[in-house]
């Protein structure tokens, strides 16, 4: 304990946690007191790491210290109930009474706690939150709500609970103004018109419902974000925009147009939206330098499809002449406007690619507008609506908490 509370000793905590865990009961004491007695900032993470990752033979002392007169001591038990593997549901009961704790950390570590872990025993703690949604303690009751949102989703809500949630968001639309819709991963499609139930027809989405710009465009996030690996969950759900400066946007990874599994399908669309509209356009931006996609219909014809994501079947997708724009950013870059990947040097290759990058909201701009550039500014005619893709029709919908 003396090494772990010296923030200048060469024995790191990582390295005490084995030797802690052979001694024990005596070991996860003087830790407890380690806690309350540090000194500095640093002492008091190096022994708090070290509490925190005893393990699974500690759960029981766990449990008491949540219970601990320290908050933060109360606060490191949970995250090592949450560091354990195989915690159980014995831990349940314990947890949910520290959803109303008087300390906000404390309150966030048992939500994070019960979010993370309670998959593992989902059909035993969901009746549980929804008995305090239904009878309190008042104080547990809106973390409660979040947990139960990301565990189940709005199928193990309350019915008085998705009302009132459905009322607040129908309270909020009317001063709802158009908001830049940025992620990590932007996929959207963009349609000429104003047409919102027309292009949802065609597009064969389902289940309209009124959303806020911020919880349409949280959810088409998170669902990119959050999704299991290999799963269909980040295509289940599109944000279909009002008519905003005379477009309408749909935004969502199902709007790819050079994902894998959804490319042809979006080429499919988009041409059936320019026959009925004239044009249509689809877009994939990575924000964090992952690349850029575009696809451009006009009049029920592909003139362009063209993808820079780092991927070597990149190639694959390209179909019709460079656009305009394309050229003559070619030809700043001292590059041949129309030319021939093939027969194009590594230097050159390399150069186009680096600015190709960055080039799908550019083209946006320059052929209409991008949803990545809407502000309250921008004219707005209409309310914004989450639907179910044919994805979300035979998939579960993913869970979570969002953003109204």
């Amino acid at each position: 304990m003396r090494e772990l509370a010296d923030e200048l000793s060469p024995v790191r905590w990582l390295d005490a946690v084995p030797v802690l865990q052979r001694i024990g009961d005596a070991a996860f004491d003087c830790l407890v007191q380690g806690l309350l007695g540090a000194s500095t900032a640093e002492a008091k993470d190096r022994i708090g790491f070290a509490f925190t990752w005893l393990g699974a033979g500690f759960l029981e002392q766990y449990v008491t210290a949540m219970f601990h007169t320290s908050a933060f001591v109360r606060c490191r038990a949970v995250v090592g109930i949450r560091l354990c593997d195989g915690a159980g549901v014995s831990m349940v009961p314990a947890l949910l009474p520290l959803l109303g704790d008087p300390d906000p950390e404390i309150v966030q570590q048992a939500q994070d706690t019960l979010v993370i872990r309670g998959k593992e025993f989902e059909a035993s703690l969901v009746p549980l939150l929804q008995q305090i949604r239904r009878a309190g303690p008042g104080r547990q009751r809106a973390r409660a709500l979040t947990v139960l949102a990301a565990l189940g989703g709005e199928a193990v809500l309350p019915a008085q609970d998705v009302a009132a949630i459905e009322r607040l968001i129908r309270v909020k639309l009317p001063d709802d103004r158009p908001t830049a819709l940025w992620a990590c991963w932007n996929h959207w499609i963009a349609v000429p018109s104003g047409d919102q139930a027309g292009i949802i027809s065609i597009l064969g989405l389902t289940d309209p419902r009124p959303v806020t710009f911020a919880l349409g465009n949280d959810i088409v996030d998170s669902d990119g974000h959050d999704a299991e690996p290999g799963s269909h969950g980040r295509f289940t759900r599109v944000f279909v925009t009002p008519e905003l400066d005379g477009w309408t946007f749909v935004l969502g990874a199902w709007c790819d147009p050079c994902d894998a599994e959804r490319s042809e399908d979006v080429l499919r669309l988009c041409t059936r939206l320019s026959s009925r509209y004239g044009r249509a356009e689809a877009y994939y931006y990575g924000a964090q330098g992952d690349g850029s996609a575009w696809l451009v219909t006009e009049h029920g014809k592909v003139l362009r499809r063209y993808s820079e994501t780092g991927d070597g079947e990149d190639h694959l997708l390209t179909l019709g002449d460079p656009l305009t724009f394309e050229q003559k950013r070619r030809e700043e870059l001292g590059l041949q406007p129309v030319w021939d990947a093939a027969l194009e040097s590594e230097d050159d290759a390399d150069e186009w690619q680096w600015a190709a990058f960055e080039l799908a909201p550019q083209i946006a701009q320059r052929l209409g507008t991008s949803p990545l550039h809407i502000n309250s500014e921008t004219t707005s005619r209409g309310v914004g609506v989450i639907a179910l893709t044919p994805y979300g029709i035979a998939h579960r919908v993913p869970t979570g908490t969002y953003c109204i």
